[in-house]
């Protein structure tokens, strides 16, 4: 199997990609029971040498933890694909699911900074909480 890109820095390698091939179910005909056209990726992220040259221990830390809920229990990855009739375009499109998971796993998202209400918007906050409370007080009938 061909090496998968996933970033510029890093690529898995074919030989540590698993694929099987099983019948798909859905419609097709009598094509369904002669065709092995379901797709199943497996790589496991834990063991891999692409992460461990590429990535620092934290990254690789933090790209097992984002897929924790993906991985088996001992620590791979499965990708399915049967969404056609053709063995070669579900292949392909495993691999690429593949790819998307883990570059969207390696994503960090920026961290949040905290501002601070302009002095504008809190003097328009007062003038309105004032404005309210006029036309309450107006609405009230008290004769003085």
């Amino acid at each position: 199997m061909d090496d998968i890109v996933v970033t510029p820095r890093v690529t898995i390698p074919g030989d540590e990609l698993a694929i099987a091939f099983s019948r798909s179910g859905g419609p097709g005909g009598q094509n369904v029971n002669k065709v092995a056209s379901k797709v199943e990726l497996r790589w496991n992220p834990t063991t891999s040498s692409a992460l461990s040259c590429a990535l620092t221990e934290d990254e690789r830390a933090w790209l097992v933890e984002r897929l924790k809920r993906r991985l088996t229990s001992d620590g791979t990855l499965i990708v399915t694909s049967t969404a056609t009739r053709d063995q070669q375009k579900n292949r392909d499109d495993a691999t690429e699911k593949l790819a998307l998971i883990v570059r969207a796993a390696l994503d960090r998202p920026k961290p949040r900074k905290p501002t601070k209400v302009s002095r504008g918007a809190k003097r328009r906050r007062v003038a309105d909480k004032r404005h309210h409370a006029e036309i309450k007080r107006n609405r009230s009938s008290r004769d003085d």
